[in-house]
Parts: structure tokens; C-alpha cells; sequence
């Protein structure tokens, strides 16, 4: 089958979308590759990870992103062929089309369950496994893509590695502004209850058009991209980095650590029913793609259930608890470079407790770059957002908006120390223990939301 085949309208299906009303399907391979066990895995892993436990509507999965994703690239593709074809003077050639379409489908395929804790622990990386599912032959994903023709899977996933050769693919799937990130701040602004991540989609899409370095948009259009930029901003300040689902994070963290620790160690406390046989190859680092595929959300919650009633070591059945019944780490600020002997007195009260401060204390930072333009010795330099005058002459966006200048190379975010909840006053705490002036030193340095240097005078006796 040639790409012009494929590409062949079918007649149309549609999904029901809360965020984009109807997504479309007009292609058998798409609706092929939707089938597909691995696009089917997506279903099972949830979008934003622990923020479910932040915000309680953000229970939507993988797999209706990657949907959007797909249903906002095929409206580019349908603009961009009315109005910029190559057969009509134009700079859009519409056979790039099935490419795009299958790149924002499967862009998010490797994601593994709550995706970015689980990578920092096991040395996963989603893209790498993405490009791996869609170049593997034993996976459904790649047969339905060599029915397209035997190269096709590679040109798949050199979108999503960044190499294709056609800049306006790529950066209509990767780039500072594109169906990826369109799709999930619309989606994850809505079920997460709130408003941040609102912005003009249509304006964005009527204002954006090819030209043979990429993707540009017009000047008239500036308002709706700078609309988009701080309503991505606000996303990661308010929903992203919110300390509560950092501080689940956290927990999950230690909870995966803490069971790969008893494993590799052989510990007695974790007897060959209480370790969960899927993770092995991670612990292990032994693992394959097929193991890979064997995981989603609710996998691991199984083996936290499971570790709770069975397992004997203390640490992990508290940590298992904490996770499942939301029993969050709750952090304060600080700064690593003012406050470098405060964290040491700080978790040195901690231990002094009893806690193990291996699983008891994390520190963790969290820093986006909303916008920044191209700086090619960057060590990931990102494609700058380009602005179209009517005269032909373009500029670079933060150069025609001050309000995207004073965001442009600027990183925004903070660092925390994470700790018990009970250690910190409030509705824990309202009597007397033997531990109490420790717990009142700790109360003093985090007290204010910020780490703050202990009161040498507070008695502590």
C-alpha cells in the first residue's frame, strides 16, 4: 500500500470529545492504530499522574490526550491544505499528512505508568520507548504502520526523534507551540476543575501557516499567542507543580525505591509473595519492551494494596498506606544556595525521631521555562516562536510582546523539602509528646512556608 492509499478517506467515525466536541477519524490506518493494544495500554494510565490527588476530576487517561493531539493536528493539516496547498502556489504538501497524523497519535505511546516518577527511578525514557513501539515488529503498532509501506515506521519516528526532514511536521508535533501541548493544556485545565490553561485554540489555528522552515504565525495574531503562552505558565505554577501532588509524588517515589531496595538486597522482610513480579526487570534493570508494555496504573496500584496486607518490612507497608490512602508529604521552600545548613539541621531533627530520612525526607525542585528563543548552544535548544508582518518580515515573539519578554529565558518554579504531614502542626498535633521539642524545632523552622534558620535561643530542653 502507497502513503496515497492510505491516506484514502474512509467513511468517518468520530469519538465523542469533552474538549474538541467530535474527533474525527477519516483514515483505516488511524482507526487501525486506536485499536492497537499499545494505543489500548494508554487508556489505563492516567494523563496527569498524581495530580488526581490534588485534583480530583483529573482522572483522564493517555489515551483521550493522545486523541486530541491527533484531532488538533488533522485541523491544521485541513487549514493548511485549503489555503497553503503546494499544487496552488503554496508551501504545504498534503502527502505529509498521514505522517502528521500518525506522529500526534502515537506521540505519547511510551508513557509508562505515573510516567515521570517511575522514569527518574528505573532510567526510562518515554520518547526512546515511543520510537521503540513504533520500530519493534512484534508490536501491533508497527505492523499497522508497515501496512503502509516498510520505511513508513521510520518516518514515524523520526517526527517524534526530531530528525524528519520536513521542519513543518516536526514542529507541528514538537515546538514550543504545538498540537501536544494545545491539547493538553486545554484538557488538563478542564478536568482539573480549572481555568488556567483556557486560550483562544481557533484564533491560534486561523493565525498559523507553514512556510519552509517550519511553522509561523501572523501578527495580527500575537494577543492569542501570548494568551497561550501565559495560560501555559499558569498551568505549571497552579496545577503542575502544586506542592500536594509533589508531595504524592514524592511518596511514590520512595515507595518504588524502598521496594527495589528489599529486592536487590534479598531483605527477609520481603518474601517472594509480597515483591510484584512486573517490576522485577525494572529492579533488576533488566527489562524489555515487552515488560514495559506490561505495566499501566493499575499494575502498581495492585502491588501497593498487596504490599500493605503482605508485606512485613515496616518502611514499605507505611509508605504503601501514605500512597493509598493519601496521606501526602507536606513541604516547605527553601533555597539551595542560602539554606545549605538549615536542611542539614532540619533532617537531622527528622532522623532524631526515628524516621529513616532515606524515605522519610526528599527534596525535589521544579523549574519550566515558559518561553525562551532559539539559542543554539542550549543544551536542548527549543524552536523560537516566529510572527509573520504583513510585509513579509518576521520576528521573533518575544521582540514584538513585552509581556512574553518578561517570561523569555526566565525560569520559574521553586524547591521544597517534603516530610511527614504529622510532623507539622495543625489538626495532627494538638497534644503533648515525648518528642515534642523536636517537633517544636521543626515547627520553627517550617512554620512560616518557607525553611528558616533555627532560633538558637528556642529551648528545646
Amino acid at each position: 500500500m502507497s502513503i496515497a492509499e492510505a491516506s484514502k478517506r474512509i467513511p468517518e467515525k468520530v469519538f465523542r470529545d469533552p474538549v474538541h466536541d467530535y474527533i474525527h477519524v477519516q483514515q483505516q490506518v488511524i482507526m487501525d492504530l486506536i485499536n492497537t493494544k499499545e494505543m489500548q495500554r494508554l487508556r489505563r494510565i492516567k494523563q496527569m499522574g498524581t495530580a488526581s490527588y490534588t485534583f480530583h476530576g483529573a482522572e483522564h487517561s493517555r489515551f483521550s490526550h493522545s486523541l486530541g493531539v491527533y484531532e488538533i493536528a488533522r485541523k491544521i493539516c485541513d487549514k493548511f491544505v485549503r489555503n497553503y496547498a503546494i499544487e496552488d502556489g503554496g508551501v504545504w504538501d498534503d502527502s505529509e499528512r498521514l505522517v502528521v497524523l500518525c506522529a500526534a497519535l502515537l506521540h505519547d505511546i511510551g508513557h509508562g505508568p505515573f510516567s515521570h516518577t517511575f522514569e527518574s527511578i528505573f532510567n526510562t525514557n518515554h520518547e526512546e520507548i515511543t520510537q521503540q513501539i513504533i520500530l519493534s515488529e512484534n508490536t501491533e503498532v508497527n505492523q499497522v504502520l508497515r501496512s503502509v509501506s516498510e520505511e513508513f515506521p521510520n518516518k514515524v519516528a523520526s517526527v517524534i526523534n526530531k530528525t524528519y526532514p520536513n521542519p513543518q511536521v516536526v514542529q507541528l508535533i514538537s515546538s514550543q507551540i504545538d498540537a501536544d501541548r494545545m491539547d493538553y493544556l486545554l484538557r488538563d485545565s478542564y478536568f482539573s476543575g480549572t481555568n488556567y490553561g483556557n486560550f483562544d485554540l481557533s484564533r491560534i489555528l486561523r493565525v498559523m501557516h507553514p512556510y519552509k522552515d517550519g511553522i509561523r504565525f501572523d501578527y495580527n495574531g500575537m494577543h492569542a499567542v501570548e494568551d497561550y503562552i501565559t495560560s501555559r505558565y499558569q498551568m505549571y505554577m497552579q496545577v503542575y507543580f502544586h506542592p500536594v501532588s509533589r508531595g504524592m509524588e514524592m511518596l511514590l517515589n520512595h515507595l518504588l525505591e524502598r521496594a527495589q531496595e528489599l529486592f536487590l538486597t534479598e531483605d527477609p522482610y520481603l518474601d517472594h509473595e509480597t515483591y510484584a513480579p512486573f517490576l522485577e526487570p525494572f529492579f533488576m534493570q533488566n527489562w524489555t519492551l515487552d515488560d514495559y508494555l506490561r505495566l499501566d496504573d493499575g499494575v502498581l496500584q495492585t502491588y501497593f494494596q498487596h504490599w500493605i496486607h503482605f508485606a512485613n518490612d515496616p518502611i514499605l507497608k507505611d509508605l504503601a498506606i501514605r500512597f493509598i490512602d493519601r496521606k501526602p508529604f507536606k513541604s516547605v521552600t527553601y533555597s539551595e544556595e542560602e539554606n545549605q545548613e538549615d536542611l542539614k539541621v532540619l533532617i537531622d531533627l527528622v532522623g532524631k525521631l526515628g524516621y529513616d530520612i532515606r524515605y522519610y525526607v526528599a527534596l525535589n525542585s521544579r523549574f519550566d521555562l515558559p518561553y525562551d528563543f532559539y539559542r543554539p548552544s542550549a543544551e536542548k535548544p527549543r524552536t523560537q516562536i516566529e510572527l509573520v508582518e504583513k510585509n513579509g518580515n518576521m520576528v521573533e515573539l518575544s521582540v514584538a510582546s513585552s509581556l512574553i519578554a518578561a517570561f523569555t529565558g526566565q525560569q520559574r518554579g521553586d524547591e521544597r523539602i517534603f516530610l511527614p504531614n504529622e510532623l507539622f502542626y495543625g489538626k495532627n498535633r494538638n497534644h503533648i509528646t515525648l518528642f515534642e521539642p523536636i517537633l517544636k524545632q521543626i515547627h520553627a523552622m517550617t512554620k512560616s512556608g518557607k525553611l528558616t534558620p533555627l532560633d538558637e535561643h528556642l529551648d528545646i530542653d
